[in-house]
């Protein structure tokens, strides 16, 4: 069987793959990853991740405003992210969040910033792709009370929070991303979050150039290397290589339904 498999987030505008775009998909591509979704950051980057997708068939973006960058540039608005959705291959809306471990100090702009990003994503019909980190309590608060003002999707990327804020997540309908860390010796309790998790709410990432899974940890990542990481999410689900990256292809096609195939 020929494996299919999604990055569901990177980075492709970080200076750390300059000149490299083409190589770096023809690899990606031969490993058999046949959709990527590059992250825009910071809405000052936006041309150059469009100009990513433009130009590389396999390459769609989603566009925020990163938590810990909520200081660096006025607030987003939701018109801004709505209009966003013109774009064919814009499919997400952040990522967006809360990181308390770095930048508390911007917490009420991160909360605000959060909602914004929320009330984009409920409006277009895009899914909502959150980063949190030491913000748990806070996170599930948010993501539940603007739930109840009305629905809409979201993916937890790079879930490594508490198992509170998964069954929270879960509980209303959202999925879980598993990166590179997922895949490290010392990350037994997010495997077990993981297997605790319907497997049909799991999607796997990159979040490259971060978070290589071994045999590459340490070095850069990049979106070749998902295999490595699903296969270690096959292990945790009792399942073959094949099964899972078929799954979380049909995952991810379920909740990015404009990056469906």
């Amino acid at each position: 069987m020929t494996l299919t498999i999604v990055d569901s987030h990177c980075h492709l505008d970080f200076p750390d793959f300059d000149g490299e775009h083409e190589a770096l998909i023809a690899r990606a591509e031969a490993a058999g990853v046949k959709r990527m979704v590059t992250i825009c950051t910071q809405l000052e980057n936006l041309p150059r991740v469009q100009e990513l997708a433009e130009t590389y068939a396999p390459v769609y973006f989603a566009a925020g405003t990163h938590p810990m960058s909520v200081t660096k540039q006025p607030l987003v608005t939701v018109d801004e992210l709505i209009a966003l959705n013109e774009h064919p291959k814009c499919v997400g809306i952040g990522e967006t969040g809360l990181d308390y471990h770095y930048t508390a100090d911007s917490a009420d702009l991160q909360k605000e910033s959060l909602r914004i990003h929320i009330a984009a994503a409920r409006e277009t019909g895009l899914p909502l792709i959150i980063h949190a980190r030491a913000a748990d309590e806070d996170m599930a608060r948010i993501l539940s009370e603007e739930y109840a003002n009305g629905a809409y999707t979201c993916v937890m990327h790079c879930f490594s929070s508490s198992p509170e804020l998964a069954k929270a997540a879960l509980d209303l309908g959202f999925y879980l991303s598993m990166s590179g860390i997922a895949t490290f010796p010392k990350s037994q309790d997010v495997r077990d979050i993981f297997a605790s998790a319907p497997i049909d709410r799991i999607l796997v990432e990159t979040d490259a150039p971060y978070l290589a899974p071994p045999p590459f940890r340490g070095k850069r990542n990049e979106p070749a290397y998902t295999a490595h990481t699903a296969r270690v999410g096959a292990d945790v689900f009792g399942v073959s290589l094949e099964e899972f990256a078929a799954q979380t292809t049909e995952n991810f096609c379920r909740l990015f339904t404009k990056a469906a195939f």
